[in-house]
């Protein structure tokens, strides 16, 4: 599978095929890589160990994070809760031509700067797999703390806050447009809505990263990037 332990390399799949090179299912070396997982097992690691407990159905790339065989994490990308809302972002943007990293989750046992490790890996790993991908776009959440300092360890770029209510039920966190939607209701809206009552809600920051595959773009982006919130002199910054 890889050249060294420490080699760096592609991976690809196991399945035999008639014409071409095998199809490209990860990225990394022997002792850490990022590998494709079904929706199944990602869904799993997400629902039990992320912070909100909750999975979104706009992901459809699903990473798995290993290190030397064992999956210790999950990382998934996907379209934003407003697919269209990417050529608001940046004009002339198809539904197909960004991704958003819906969810991600590494163990504990892993090393620091895993997280801006893996990141890095999946991008490699979407310029391959994914040309048509253009850019990529990540919010930070006031509850994890350090104002987004993965991104900024793996290059993206940030484009200011802004902020959004969640509410929590159960353990399980939700947007405020699950409870405040009213036409063509989910079992999950009608579900936080009808346990209102029950419900605490918080008003976050949330921190808005770019990340532009095809440098090009970023001038014709309409946010305005801004300054890192804080400087982190520790923390490594890892080559996309």
């Amino acid at each position: 599978m890889f050249e060294s332990n420490d080699g760096r390399q592609f991976l690809y799949s196991d399945q035999m095929v008639l014409i071409g090179k095998p199809d490209i299912v990860g990225y990394g070396s022997a002792e850490f890589y990022l590998r494709e997982i079904s929706r199944s097992v990602a869904n799993k690691l997400i629902l039990e160990n992320h912070y909100s407990h909750k999975i979104t159905n706009h992901s459809r790339i699903h990473l798995g994070v290993y290190m030397s065989g064992v999956l210790v994490g999950a990382l998934q990308f996907g379209y934003a809760m407003n697919p269209a809302s990417g050529a608001n972002i940046v004009p002339g943007t198809a539904n197909d031509g960004y991704l958003e990293l819906n969810r991600m989750w590494l163990d504990d046992v892993a090393p620091r700067n895993s997280e801006s490790m893996a990141i890095s890996y999946a991008i490699k790993y979407i310029k391959k797999r994914e040309p048509q991908v253009k850019w990529i776009q990540s919010f930070a959440d006031e509850r994890c703390g350090k104002n987004g300092i993965v991104y900024q360890a793996a290059n993206f770029q940030y484009y200011g806050e802004h902020s959004s209510i969640f509410w929590t039920l159960d353990g399980v966190v939700y947007h405020n447009i699950i409870m405040t939607r009213r036409a063509e209701l989910t079992p999950e809206c009608r579900h936080l809505q009808s346990n209102r009552d029950r419900a605490t809600s918080e008003n976050l920051r949330q921190f808005r990263y770019l990340y532009f595959i095809d440098k090009r773009l970023q001038a014709t982006c309409n946010l305005s990037q801004k300054p890192y919130e804080k400087h982190y002199d520790d923390e490594v910054v890892v080559d996309v």
